[in-house]
C-alpha cells in the first residue's frame, strides 16, 4: 500500500465530531431520548466522543453502547464467538444515533441495523459517519457526515484514532 493523501488531521476530526454533534442535537431538539451506539472498533471511539460532546453541550449523560456486528454480516462470516457488544440499556423507543468511521458499501450499516433491531424497536435510527466514500451496494445513506471523500474502489480509507492508534488522522492509501 502506498500513502496517497492525508485528508484529515486531529483538528479536522475534532471539528467534524463537533459539527456532527451539533447537527444531531439540532435535528432531535436536544438530547432527550437519544442514545449513541458505535460500531466496533473505531466507530465506537467516535461514538464515545459524540456522547462526551453531548454531555459538554447539554449537560446530559446519554446512554452509550458498543456494537459488534460480526455475527450479522452477510459478506464475512466469522465462526468464532467474538461477541463484544456492550449495550446496557434498552433501545426500545429510543432515537439511536449509530456511529461508524467509514461508510462504503453499506453492508456494515445493514448488519448494524439488524443487530440493533434484534434488541428492540427503536423510535428511529440515525446514521453518523466520519467519512462517506461512496460506492454503495445497498440503499443506505448517512444522516450526518464529517467529510465526503470520492474514492476509487481500489483505494483504502484508514481512520486512525488516538485511543487505538496513538494519533487522530484519516489517510487514503492506494493498492
Amino acid at each position: 500500500m502506498k500513502k496517497k493523501a492525508e485528508i484529515m488531521d486531529e483538528n479536522t476530526i475534532r471539528r467534524a465530531i463537533s459539527r456532527i454533534t451539533y447537527e444531531i442535537l439540532e435535528r432531535n431538539g436536544g438530547a432527550e431520548n437519544i442514545c449513541v451506539i458505535g460500531i466496533l472498533s473505531r466507530g465506537a471511539v467516535l461514538a464515545k466522543r459524540i456522547a462526551e460532546k453531548i454531555k459538554e453541550l447539554e449537560n446530559v449523560d446519554v446512554p452509550f453502547g458498543i456494537l459488534d456486528i460480526t455475527h450479522y454480516r452477510d459478506d464475512a462470516k466469522n465462526e468464532a464467538d467474538s461477541e463484544k457488544t456492550v449495550i446496557d440499556f434498552d433501545v426500545k423507543d429510543k432515537r439511536v444515533i449509530l456511529v461508524d468511521d467509514v461508510m462504503y458499501t453499506g453492508r456494515s450499516t445493514r448488519a448494524a441495523l439488524d443487530a440493533i433491531i434484534s434488541r428492540g424497536r427503536p423510535q428511529s435510527i440515525q446514521l453518523a459517519v466520519l467519512i462517506d466514500r461512496g460506492h454503495r451496494e445497498l440503499p443506505v445513506r448517512p444522516d450526518y457526515v464529517g467529510k465526503n471523500v470520492p474514492t476509487a474502489k481500489d483505494e483504502i480509507v484508514k481512520v486512525m484514532v488516538s485511543e487505538k492508534d496513538g494519533e487522530d488522522k484519516v489517510i487514503i492509501y492506494t493498492m
